[in-house]
């Protein structure tokens, strides 16, 4: 029952709101289902399938509201949760931002869904999983790592007429090798929609080929460097920049795109020309939602145009606030590359570093989104265009801002995934001058 087609779902939410005596109710329902494998030193340690269906009543009354969750779906069940959802309506203080809900509006089909990853079996997982072993172990290298499908759909119905469904698949695929000495370590990770386009062998060729070439690191002295960022690691910088693209938070002061003295920087040069970030739901290699919970269609948005701030999401409540049309929030992000290949952008540097991945990522100043963090996985020296040894693993202190206003050159765009919020974004690798490394770390 996890996955229920747009028919059984709509049916489902309309019996939920026949039993609401509330002034406005919505109802929404996700459900899940898929399975995973986990392995560690070259053999698996954990494999499971889990199914997934969860049901979510807000009622309101007036501006009070209460929400109330259930995965059970008798009718006994489903009234109880109405009730309850009610009940703490009418207990809750008034919202003063309260917005009142959206009436019918039609969505485009999200384009996100792919029979062959919602039809992939254990024996599918287990086969790539396979191949990434073998690749490891011809390496004479240790692999951990782990593959995850996942098959889903979204719907909201509420009582204003609203109704909206979508569904979607990903396939997520992470690899870290390291040789037996414990002094070389690579890493590698994909996400697509279409498990078709998984390569696991591939993937773990390349982290392999990381961990070997990374042994042996030799310590270099820390500051200002030129830069390779490969695109795994220019997600993990670009992720913390991507979250704060929101209109409310730069008017009130708190994030990098706040001016000073009020207001957000809509319409300043705020990063080199090079730099172009668009969201687009239907972009065939990520497709994104159509729709959001506030019951917004999502279309092609562009949030920097030649490194000019031409975009911020708006909240309804925001928008009203602002006397201006809501922005939702994108479903994904695209950045815009160039023509070179990770290699030409090595051959073009006459010194500088390749980085592989970063890790371990925290804020140290939001209104400069200045982050802090570590290189891992293999970082080399680069001189006269070509890699002269790895390198031990160096701290940076670097604001992505500043970072994007460094560009130089940018590579091909490819879809990459992030480790910690296992989403997937468009990134070209990227040539970037002035990056601030401050000090040395000993770790692999």
């Amino acid at each position: 029952m996890a996955i229920l087609n747009k028919e059984a779902t709509k049916a489902l939410l309309q019996k939920v709101l026949s039993f609401s005596k509330a002034d406005e109710c919505e109802v929404s329902l996700r459900g899940t289902e898929g399975g995973n494998i986990r392995y560690a030193r070259n053999a698996i340690s954990t494999a499971g399938d889990i199914s997934t269906l969860t049901l979510s009543v807000t009622s309101s009354f007036g501006k009070r509201s209460g929400t109330a969750t259930i995965n059970e779906f008798t009718d006994e069940a489903l009234k109880r949760v109405v009730a309850r959802a009610e009940e703490l309506a009418k207990l809750a203080p008034e919202n003063p931002e309260y917005m009142p809900l959206r009436g019918p509006a039609e969505f485009k089909d999200a384009p996100g869904y792919v029979d062959a990853t919602a039809n992939m079996t254990p024996d599918d997982r287990a086969e790539a999983v396979a191949k990434s072993i073998n690749v490891a172990k011809e390496a004479k290298l240790e692999a951990a790592g782990f593959i995850e499908n996942t098959t889903g759909f979204n719907a909201i119905m509420n009582s204003k007429g609203l109704f909206a469904y979508d569904t979607d698949t990903n396939v997520v695929f992470t690899i870290t090798t390291r040789n037996s000495a414990g002094t070389g370590s690579g890493f590698a990770g994909r996400g697509f929609n279409d498990f078709r386009k998984l390569d696991t062998h591939e993937a773990t060729r390349i982290a392999a080929m990381k961990a070997n070439s990374s042994a042996e690191a030799k310590a270099i002295e820390p500051g200002k460097y030129t830069v390779i960022l490969e695109p795994i690691a220019a997600t993990y910088m670009l992720e913390n920049m991507f979250r704060g693209l929101d209109a409310r938070n730069a008017d009130e002061g708190r994030s990098f795109m706040s001016k000073p003295g009020g207001g957000n920087r809509i319409g300043e040069q705020l990063m080199d020309e090079k730099v172009t970030i668009y969201s687009d739901p239907f972009y065939p290699e990520l497709p994104g939602a159509t729709w959001n919970r506030d019951g917004l269609p999502l279309e092609k948005t562009t949030w920097i145009d030649k490194g000019v701030v031409k975009n911020l999401a708006y909240s309804p409540f925001w928008a009203q606030k602002k006397g201006v049309q809501p922005v939702p929030m994108p479903s994904n992000i695209i950045m815009e590359g160039g023509s070179a290949s990770l290699e030409e952008l090595i051959k073009s540097t006459e010194k500088g570093i390749l980085v592989s991945r970063l890790w371990y990522i925290r804020m140290v100043d939001a209104q400069t989104l200045l982050l802090t963090g570590l290189t891992r996985d293999g970082t080399f020296y680069i001189e006269n265009g070509e890699i002269k040894y790895p390198v031990k693993n160096l701290r940076f202190n670097e604001s992505p801002v500043i970072m994007l206003n460094n560009v130089e050159a940018l590579g091909k765009t490819e879809r990459s995934v992030s480790i910690e919020s296992y989403r997937s974004y468009m990134i070209p690798p990227m040539k970037v001058r002035d990056f601030t490394f401050t000090s040395l770390s000993d770790a692999v």
